[in-house]
C-alpha cells in the first residue's frame, strides 16, 4: 500500500486536486509575461488565461454552489456575471497591468478558500450550481469536488502542451515527469511522421 492508499475519502479526493493544481502551475515556472500571455491555439488558449480560469472555476464551485462568499469580491482577477456576460471569455486572459505573479497568487488564495469549504462540509452537502440546466443544478460537495479535479486536470494537460511549444518543457508533474529516460526525441518524432505520411493527406 501507497501512503495515498490510507487517506480518508476527502484527504484522496483533496491529494488528487492538489496535484492537478500544482502541475497547473509547474507549467508557468521560467516563463516571462510575454510567452506565458500569448495565445498558442486558434481560440486564444494562453497558459496564464489557464490559471485564471481555474482559479475562477474553483471559487464558483466551492463558493455560491454551497453559500459561501469569497472573502474578496472586488479581487481584480475575479471575473463578474457583469463581465462575463458582457465577454464570455473574460476568464480566460489576464490584462497586461496585471503581473504573472498576481495572477499565481490569486489562485493559491483560492486554493484555501475551496480547501476551507471541503474541510468545513461533510461530502454529502447539499449545493446548488446556479449555471448549471435545473435537471442537474442539484449536487453533493462529493461531486462538485470530482468535477474540479476533472476540470483542473484536463487544463493541466492542455498547459502541458502548450508549454511543450513553448521551449521544450514536458512531463506530467514536478516529483515524476513520467517520460521514458534518454530517448532520441527527434528520431522518434522523424518515425512516427513517417508512419503517418503512409497515408493520404484529406
Amino acid at each position: 500500500m501507497t501512503p495515498t492508499d490510507l487517506l480518508d475519502p476527502k484527504s484522496a479526493l483533496l491529494h488528487y486536486l492538489q496535484e492537478a493544481r500544482d502541475a497547473l502551475l509547474w507549467k508557468l515556472e521560467g516563463l516571462g509575461e510575454r510567452d506565458l500571455r500569448l495565445p498558442r491555439t486558434p481560440t486564444g488558449t494562453n497558459l496564464l488565461g489557464i490559471v485564471r480560469h481555474a482559479a475562477n472555476v474553483e471559487v464558483g464551485y466551492f463558493g455560491p454552489t454551497f453559500g459561501r462568499d469569497w472573502p474578496d469580491p472586488g479581487a481584480a482577477l475575479l471575473v463578474s456575471d457583469e463581465e462575463a456576460e458582457a465577454d464570455p471569455q473574460a476568464d480566460w486572459w489576464v490584462p497586461a497591468d496585471v503581473p504573472a505573479a498576481d495572477v499565481v497568487a490569486f489562485y493559491r488564495s483560492v486554493w484555501a478558500f475551496s480547501d476551507a469549504t471541503i474541510a468545513d462540509l461533510p461530502l454529502d452537502a447539499r449545493g446548488s450550481v446556479a449555471w448549471w440546466h435545473p435537471d442537474r443544478r442539484e449536487v453533493s460537495l462529493h461531486r462538485i469536488v470530482l468535477h474540479v479535479i476533472s476540470d483542473t486536470t484536463r487544463h493541466a494537460g492542455h498547459a502541458d502542451i502548450l508549454r511543450e511549444g513553448v521551449d521544450g518543457g514536458a512531463g506530467m508533474k514536478v516529483a515524476a515527469s513520467n517520460l521514458p529516460d534518454d530517448v532520441d526525441w527527434p528520431s522518434y518524432v522523424a518515425r512516427l511522421t513517417a508512419v503517418a505520411e503512409e497515408f493520404p493527406a484529406t
